[in-house]
């Protein structure tokens, strides 16, 4: 029995800086979850992770994780994910600097 496809958001880590950035409708990379795209079949999303493999001067290790739709755009459905939208757990950087 196969398992029901979930919503996904294709996600991976700038390479540059490190940041976890998501990949927008719009073939942009975002640091905002919420910028990203849902994306609620399996096939096109797929297709959304082997172009975002393919961005190998931008960003590495991409992949798609769990989401679902919030009021402003995708959640996270796993601790990890809501982990990686609050950015290094150092508070001298990055997203919980002001924190």
């Amino acid at each position: 029995m196969s398992r029901t496809f979930t919503p996904k958001v294709v996600t991976a880590n700038a390479l540059l800086e490190g940041d976890a950035v998501w990949l927008t409708a719009a073939d942009t990379w975002t640091r905002d979850m919420g910028e990203a795209e849902l994306i609620e079949d399996p096939g096109h999303a797929e297709l959304r992770l082997l172009h975002a493999q393919g961005e190998t001067e931008t960003v590495v290790g991409a992949y798609l994780a769990d989401a679902k739709a919030g009021p402003t755009g995708p959640v996270p459905t796993h601790f990890r994910e809501a982990f990686r939208t609050r950015g290094p757990s150092n508070y001298a950087h990055g997203k919980q600097e002001g924190a």
